[in-house]
């Protein structure tokens, strides 16, 4: 070691709560950096602090715009370190958004992270920083809450903009706020196997603090956040799925019958796939496909956790451009059309979504989602049978916009029925359906 230099320290000998920041930090630098998936990133940190590293990574990265307003208030050149301003807008994070993390570790443990990651000569700096931001922790939460409505509670200005436009300042307030909520761990029955008060009262036997859901209690419940999923009594039964209900409303549109040949076109990771093999009783046929081969792991998982693996076929293909041929099945009576989007009715669960939001990207997903639309519909779709088109987005252009283009260009199919739900009504996240007919 060269004289007068400081060495970082170890890993090693670092306490679970620097360990878990500075897991964080390496995840928030490299999506700072790289524009990478943080949920992805979370399967490198070990099971055990995996749960606390996900509230650090999904508070800041949800919150990055107030953080960094609150923040650069404070700092006149932002540091060149890697982990430098990450861990800046996690201290932050911590003081401002994390009541439950005591002030001193909130400061002390994430300087650590910092001096573990990038050595010591930004940690004098970034505890400077965070020390003055909590000595001014009332003037800051002052100055958030006199700022414009994007950057108090974090989202993109066009976001903001769209929704005012569309439903008025409050809904567009209260979608961001929503939006700005750790995610519920909600349970989802399936068909056939449980109800949702079945569940509860399963759940509270074994101690466990769950409620039912606040906006359909008979449909689902919820649990802590936290909470081990896999040990809830019903999980290896595969009585439920976690899953918002509002993405029940794609299925129950579908209007699966046991003897019916059924196709889910973006099927991965499986969630509705579990409920649309459940609703056809062992009877009929299902193949669930998604055009990234990787994708195909988790949804395997989940019918096999289910007992659906023999019965439900996995393939991959493109629902875009596959063929008849391609899919070696068909034509079907029913296809579900869960097409890629832009995420925006789920951004409290996907948190980095909002800042992949551009009207470009929207136009190319608009695109895509057409073509999908197109090709499952005039070429997959049995005369008589319904196709059912849904997105996890609320953006016009995404939904109403794309069925409509669609019906325009091919009006011998009929719209049965759409959806919208807009967050936080019926405290469920927003979503779309769509169910187009082909006439027989």
């Amino acid at each position: 070691m060269t004289p007068g230099t400081t060495e970082r320290p170890h890993r090693a000998a670092l306490d679970d709560g620097t360990l878990a920041r500075a897991d964080a930090l390496d995840i928030l630098a490299r999506w700072t950096d790289t524009g990478e998936f943080p949920d992805r990133m979370l399967g490198s940190v070990p099971p055990f602090r995996r749960g606390f590293v996900m509230d650090l990574v999904y508070t800041t990265v949800r919150n990055a715009r107030a953080l960094a307003f609150a923040v650069d208030s404070f700092v006149r050149e932002r540091p060149e370190h890697p982990h430098a301003y990450p861990a800046l807008l996690l201290g932050a994070a911590q003081i401002l958004l994390m009541p439950d993390v005591a002030p001193h570790a909130a400061v002390h443990s994430t300087v650590e992270a910092l001096k573990a990651l990038d050595g010591p000569a930004p940690s004098g700096f970034a505890n400077a920083v965070l020390r003055n931001l909590q000595r001014n922790e009332a003037a800051v939460r002052a100055s958030l809450a006199a700022a414009p409505l994007a950057v108090r509670e974090s989202h993109v200005d066009e976001q903001v903009a769209r929704w005012t436009a569309r439903w008025g300042a409050e809904r567009a307030e209260a979608i961001c706020k929503w939006d700005n909520r750790p995610a519920s761990v909600t349970l989802v029955p399936v068909r056939g196997r449980a109800t949702a008060p079945q569940i509860l009262a399963a759940l509270l036997a074994e101690k466990v603090q769950a409620t039912p859901h606040p906006g359909l209690p008979s449909a689902a419940v919820v649990v802590p956040h936290g909470c081990h999923v896999d040990r809830l009594p019903g999980f290896r039964e595969g009585l439920f799925a976690v899953q918002d209900p509002a993405t029940l409303e794609a299925v129950r549109l579908l209007d699966v019958r046991p003897g019916q040949r059924v196709l889910d076109a973006c099927a991965a990771p499986g969630g509705k796939t579990v409920q649309i093999a459940a609703r056809l009783e062992g009877e009929g046929s299902l193949l669930a496909t998604d055009c990234w081969r990787d994708r195909l792991r988790p949804l395997k998982e989940n019918l096999a956790r289910f007992g659906f693996a023999r019965f439900v076929r996995v393939a991959v293909a493109d629902a875009k451009r596959a063929s008849p041929r391609d899919l070696g099945a068909g034509p079907f009576d029913r296809i579900l059309a869960d097409v890629p989007c832009s995420n925006t009715g789920v951004q409290r669960r996907r948190a980095d979504a909002r800042w992949r939001f551009d009207p470009a990207r929207l136009a190319q997903l608009a695109e895509t989602q057409l073509a999908i639309l197109e090709n499952l519909a005039l070429r997959h779709l049995a005369p008589g049978g319904r196709l059912v088109y849904s997105t996890c987005s609320i953006e016009e252009e995404e939904n109403e916009a794309v069925v409509a283009e669609f019906l325009r260009r091919h009006p011998e199919f009929r719209l049965a029925d759409q959806t919208l739900q807009v967050p936080p009504d019926r405290e469920c996240d927003g979503a779309f359906a769509a169910a187009i007919d082909r006439p027989a």
